[in-house]
């Protein structure tokens, strides 16, 4: 099995010249929930033939309405043309089978960041997808690409391709190699998500948190901490943040759009995996998170949404 080596190794132009991502045409989406959905849209705009899987034809019927809102608001705000949604609309498909994902050349898990469900899921593609050299992905911003690896028979086939929320207009995604990924499905990778997709690629060790939530997630954590002990109001807070450090959106409306239970999930996985009291999830965001208050998608987190 070839080996990548460790993602700090390696050269920024470690793909040959003249490498191209001409086989990746057909692209696998399990779930469709706020990433997948993203992650289905930002396919289909490039072109791509994708498919998008769910647990039940009312979920699945909930995100094909998500993901055809979405392309909808594009079209009002003059960012793609009407006959350019109408064509993405197209190159969409919709299944609660992932014995039809037997053809995708690549395959992308955005379920919930639970690592039993997402091994489950590895399971099951890498018995029905045929294709030998399909890369199949996670979108998680947290677990361990290599246990994910393992639960298939190709583990040097798969790795993290970690993309942002919302994803049809978050440039950055994160590749995240495992210990058993190769240089070919690494390169493949960049190939596509930079050439294809037109977003820009970084590379990450397969650590909890990756580059990105290593940075945020104890930043969130440090916010509602505060807002916990009553040093400060939440607007105060995101106030202080917006107007002071010139963030575009507060700690707290920010976790509010990652969802509270993402940002419960990331914590915990990073401080399983560190042991840092920073990472350790404040209990005021595990209490919000058992009262269902996720957030935006669930209409009320720290703060109110209609």
């Amino acid at each position: 099995m070839e080996q990548a080596p460790e993602p700090g190794d390696l050269p920024r132009d470690w793909i040959s010249e003249g490498d191209d991502v001409t086989d990746i045409e057909r692209v696998g989406v399990v779930g469709c929930g706020q990433m997948g959905a993203g992650i289905a849209e930002v396919c289909a705009r490039a072109g791509l033939d994708v498919k998008v899987a769910e647990t039940t034809g009312e979920a699945l019927e909930i995100g094909r309405t998500r993901l055809f809102n979405s392309l909808a608001k594009a079209a009002e705000r003059g960012k793609i043309t009407e006959e350019e949604r109408d064509a993405t609309q197209a190159q969409l498909s919709f299944t609660t089978d992932l014995g039809e994902f037997a053809d995708r050349d690549l395959v992308i898990e955005a379920v919930v960041e639970n690592e039993q469900v997402k091994t489950e899921i590895f399971q099951v593609l890498d018995q029905v997808v045929t294709r030998p050299d399909a890369i199949l992905a996670s979108n998680t911003s947290s677990i361990p690409l290599v246990r994910l690896a393992v639960a298939t028979s190709r583990p040097d086939q798969v790795i993290g391709i970690h993309f942002f929320n919302p994803a049809p207009v978050q440039q950055l995604v994160e590749l995240i190699p495992a210990l058993t990924t190769s240089e070919g499905t690494l390169g493949r990778a960049q190939l596509f998500t930079e050439k294809v997709l037109g977003k820009h690629a970084i590379r990450a060790q397969d650590r909890s948190g990756f580059v990105v939530n290593a940075l945020l997630i104890p930043y969130l954590l440090s916010a509602i901490r505060m807002f916990e002990s009553g040093i400060a109001s939440r607007e105060d807070i995101d106030n202080g943040m917006e107007m002071g450090c010139a963030h575009p959106m507060g700690p707290l409306k920010l976790s509010d759009l990652i969802g509270l239970d993402t940002v419960a999930s990331v914590a915990h996985s990073m401080y399983e995996e560190y042991k840092e009291p920073l990472y350790a999830a404040p209990p005021l965001l595990q209490r919000m998170v058992d009262a269902g208050r996720l957030g935006r998608k669930s209409g009320s987190g720290f703060y109110t949404y209609g």
